[in-house]
């Protein structure tokens, strides 16, 4: 199995402790402990994703389409693949269409490289997995360089919306060269009021503190939504915990004292209108949509986009 490391696990530590002084947990921190990793595959696994699922699929029965451009090999670049499940469905499309092919399924958790690397090899791909952090510029720069273009880019499970998607979406498109397509999914906002399941997303958002050794009965989750006002149509949900007593956090290096009524700022993620989603794409990434497939229960919509 190779993996290249550009985040290393003494660069996590030292931030994770930073973090928690700060009382501001950065996305990678979601996927990286085991319980973590426990959490996300749990969450993962509900059958509310089965929609983003079955829009992958219609994906990959369009492979021969999306494929026009490339010669062999295809690269394909995963940024926040997780265990690479998702990716998979289009993987296995290629697979099957006879083109030679390679992966490189780029993450901060070593647990999940992991598991995206033995998922890649199972299905006979070369593989080589990067551990980077997507968050920074830099190593979205560094992972994009794996393989030369044209290439395929892959964003799955919203995780554009587990950043400031006007920042990043600009960083992203700094990547794209010629041919390359960037294929990404988005949580839909919806407008009828209904809301996300709460108890899904609980244990996934209090699973970094509980790998520090927080108990659920030291304080509460709680979720807020807000409206980003920078574009109309997007809208953020963000958890935050507030501990009912003074605690002191056994953060790596040195324990952290978080007095009773403090907010620590757990993950963030942005659900887009269609509308929203476009604008962040045409507009504020310079990019071309190519392709939209929705997920047949409205929740999600997979776009392909060029330069």
């Amino acid at each position: 199995m190779k993996i290249e490391v550009v985040l290393t696990e003494a660069e996590i530590v030292q931030e994770l402790t930073e973090a928690v002084e700060a009382r501001d947990l950065p996305e990678k921190f979601f996927y990286w402990s085991p319980l973590a990793v426990r959490a996300w595959l749990s969450r993962a696994a509900d059958p509310g994703f089965a929609g983003l699922h079955r829009a992958w699929q219609q994906l990959a029965a369009k492979a021969a389409w999306l494929l026009e451009p490339f010669g062999p090999p295809i690269h394909t670049i995963s940024f926040g693949a997780g265990d690479g499940a998702t990716d998979r469905l289009l993987l296995e499309a290629i697979r099957l269409s006879g083109r030679e092919q390679k992966y490189y399924p780029v993450d901060a958790s070593q647990t999940l490289l992991e598991m995206a690397c033995a998922g890649g090899e199972d299905l006979d791909i070369e593989t080589a997995g990067i551990k980077a952090d997507i968050s920074s510029p830099m190593h979205l720069v560094f992972a994009s360089d794996a393989a030369e273009s044209p290439k395929l880019l892959l964003m799955s499970g919203n995780t554009l919306g587990g950043f400031d998607p006007l920042d990043h979406i600009k960083h992203m498109a700094q990547c794209m060269h010629g041919d390359d397509r960037l294929i990404l999914d988005a949580e839909i906002y919806q407008t009828n009021g209904s809301a996300p399941r709460v108890d899904a997303l609980l244990q996934f958002a209090f699973a970094p503190l509980a790998a520090l050794g927080v108990s659920a009965d030291d304080g509460e989750v709680r979720f807020e939504h807000k409206r980003d006002k920078s574009i109309a149509g997007l809208h953020v949900m963000a958890a935050y915990f507030r501990p009912d007593r003074d605690l002191r956090i056994a953060a790596p290096g040195h324990e952290v004292l978080v007095e009773r009524g403090e907010h620590i700022n757990l993950n963030f993620n942005y659900r887009f209108t269609a509308e929203a989603l476009h604008t962040v794409l045409v507009e504020r990434g310079g990019l071309r949509i190519l392709e939209e497939i929705p997920s047949p229960d409205g929740r999600y919509l997979l776009v392909v986009c060029s330069r």
